[in-house]
């Protein structure tokens, strides 16, 4: 299913849950992925499963409720 093929998506709290769960789908329908969470080595390990099901994704940290 190619739905989101071209298509960039920024997906937060990437790393667990709910979060990792609408990645993988985006990801399955052919988005790009930008993935924010706090925790850096669970959002590595959740972009190199996206990578290496043929998807395309960035992991960076970050915190959204932080305003700086």
């Amino acid at each position: 299913m190619e739905l989101l093929k071209g298509k960039v998506a920024i997906i937060t709290g990437a790393s667990s849950g709910i979060g990792k769960a609408a990645a993988m789908l985006f990801a399955a329908s052919g988005a790009s992925l930008v993935l924010v969470a706090r925790r850096q080595e669970r959002l590595d390990a959740v972009a190199e499963e996206i990578k290496d099901q043929g998807g395309r994704a960035v992991a960076i940290a970050g915190d959204v409720t932080d305003e700086r």
